[in-house]
């Protein structure tokens, strides 16, 4: 199969599925493709331009094969994330990440050269880098379905065996019957209006609890990033170059884009109005920042604003699981689950084994999606060419937590989508409940999502464009839940989670911690494999 599939109601078979067209569903894609399987690949989007990379710059986790440079990359955040990364995966994603950004060059990746004609590898520009994955994706004869969110996923006695959704343009349903599924779906951005992050809700998540599969880290899924009042971009990293003021000019202590976020996040809360301005950034290195991070410049210029010498308001938006580390639990090496036929890749999988519970925002994120995503490739087509004669004349069952059908969508639909929304984001959007974290505030909050889950339990969800707003609340307050009760679980501070009722760090509480459910949220401890030391 080589097309791109835009409408009509679709019945396809595929030894493969991949939802999510991303960095880790095309890598996926591309992977499983090579290893003979025939694959099918549906975006919420338009794979290429849809989700946080396309419209943005990144950085990669791109070193060199040397030892002493390798191990230096693995320490640089080790101990920030609370000491949970794990030095195999580490070494694994470092080494697949260098393969795959060397073969992004002999596919053409226009990498900008030094004076002396060696190639800069360790960023990527989102546009260029999904233009050409979408099609080398389309080149390896992969089906893609565009702006075709998966609704559940479908499942018989041999384990997962594909997916169901709606073609939201023309309003008609698809399924795909596969021997394997890869999860690349992303993170949970709340809506928030983080730019690139208006179709990462949390979707891949509530497909793979609902197939039996655990999360891990949801507390380490906090991330605020700084950005403009009138901005969706968030570029964190620019702002290590910032100096940070009040209305009047005086400068605000201690505040600052790595450590110094909180205090930011504090006077806002206090109602205080916080200004930036990029005054420590070198003359002669702001040429180069224009060019590295366009779109970041873009709302500047609009309104005449020059930041490296203007002051200009700042918020934190959240940015949840996307810029935090947890998602679904890995369980091997080729990013399987658990649960048979079931892989995970990309944000919306945990990035702990790396990150530990430290951000993995730009780099780390960007080198797990490409790796991740083709480990997770590799595994699917070996899982689903495994299967033989059992693949042929499956007949499986949808999962979803709620019921779906074919009836036409209800006009009030929308508007319960959209309160939901709102709910969800009145629990995970507050500094004061979700960024200095206590005990009494977290199971307020969870008792109030809890009722909101169940509210939404019960109710039909029809195969539609407002059907899939309802699962997407679903999604984001299932996700909101698992990262608050693992928050409860863990009284400590540590990496991204801060605990004002537990400010230190609790050595007895070096583990990671899983969680899962539906109904009923479950947490427990997980010891990671045992670690020297980096430092």
């Amino acid at each position: 199969m080589n097309e791109t599939v835009k409408k009509g109601s679709l019945e396809l078979k595929a030894d493969v599925l991949v939802i999510g067209g991303g960095p880790a569903g095309t890598w996926a894609a591309l992977t499983a493709s090579a290893k003979g399987a025939k694959v099918v690949l549906a975006d919420k989007g338009y794979c290429g331009s849809s989700g946080a990379t396309a419209p943005s710059g990144t950085g990669v986790w791109y070193v060199e094969p040397d030892k002493e440079l390798r191990e230096k990359a693995k320490a640089s955040r080790f101990i920030l994330g609370g000491s949970l990364a794990e030095n195999s995966w580490m070494d694994r994603v470092l080494q697949r990440t260098y393969e795959n950004m060397n073969r992004l060059s002999l596919s053409g990746y226009p990498f900008p050269v030094d004076e002396f004609g060696n190639p800069h590898r360790r960023s990527l520009q989102g546009p260029e880098y999904m233009r050409l994955m979408r099609k080398l994706v389309k080149k390896a004869g992969v089906t893609i379905l565009d702006h075709s969110p998966a609704l559940e996923l479908l499942a018989d006695g041999h384990g997962v065996a594909g997916a169901s959704g709606v073609q939201t343009q023309s309003g008609e349903p698809w399924r795909v019957i596969a021997g394997a599924v890869v999860i690349a779906t992303g993170g949970c951005a709340f809506l928030s209006k983080a730019l690139g992050c208006n179709v990462l809700t949390g979707d891949g998540l509530l497909l793979a609890a609902e197939a039996g599969a655990a999360m891990s880290g949801m507390e380490f899924s906090n991330a605020y990033a700084i950005c403009p009042t009138f901005s969706s971009v968030t570029k964190t990293a620019y702002y290590s170059y910032a100096s940070f003021y009040y209305e009047d000019g005086t400068v605000v202590e201690g505040a600052g884009s790595k450590k110094g976020r909180s205090v930011i996040a504090r006077n806002l809360l206090a109602g205080r109005k916080v200004f930036a301005r990029l005054d420590q950034a070198p003359e002669d290195l702001q040429p180069l920042l224009r060019v590295a991070q366009t779109n970041f410049f873009l709302p500047f210029d609009r309104l005449g604003i020059n930041p490296f010498k203007d002051a200009f308001p700042v918020t934190l938006r959240l940015e949840g699981t996307v810029r935090g580390t947890g998602g679904i639990r890995i369980t091997d090496e080729s990013c399987g689950t658990g649960v048979p036929g079931l892989y995970a890749a990309g944000d919306a999988a945990t990035r702990e084994l790396i990150c530990g519970g430290f951000t993995g925002g730009g780099s780390h994120n960007a080198a797990w999606a490409m790796s991740s995503g083709s480990f997770a490739g590799e595994g699917a087509a070996g899982y689903a060419l495994s299967l033989g004669r059992h693949a042929a004349g499956r007949a499986p069952v949808g999962l979803s937590s709620s019921e779906l059908t074919h009836k036409k969508a209800k006009p009030a639909a929308g508007s319960r989508a959209q309160e939901y929304t709102a709910a969800v984001q009145a629990e995970v959007a507050p500094y004061d409940i979700n960024m200095f974290r206590t005990g009494e505030r977290l199971e307020a909050s969870l008792g109030r999502l809890d009722r909101l889950w169940k509210e939404q339990r019960g109710q039909e969800v029809e195969l539609t464009a407002e059907g899939v707003k309802l699962r997407e609340t679903a999604a984001m307050t299932a996700t909101a839940r698992w990262m608050y009760s693992s928050a409860l679980a863990r009284t400590e501070t540590r990496g991204m989670h801060k605990r004002e009722d537990h400010k230190a760090i609790d050595d007895n509480q070096h583990y990671r911690l899983i969680s899962g459910g539906l109904d009923t949220v479950w947490v427990k401890p997980e010891l990671s494999a045992k670690e020297r030391v980096l430092s």
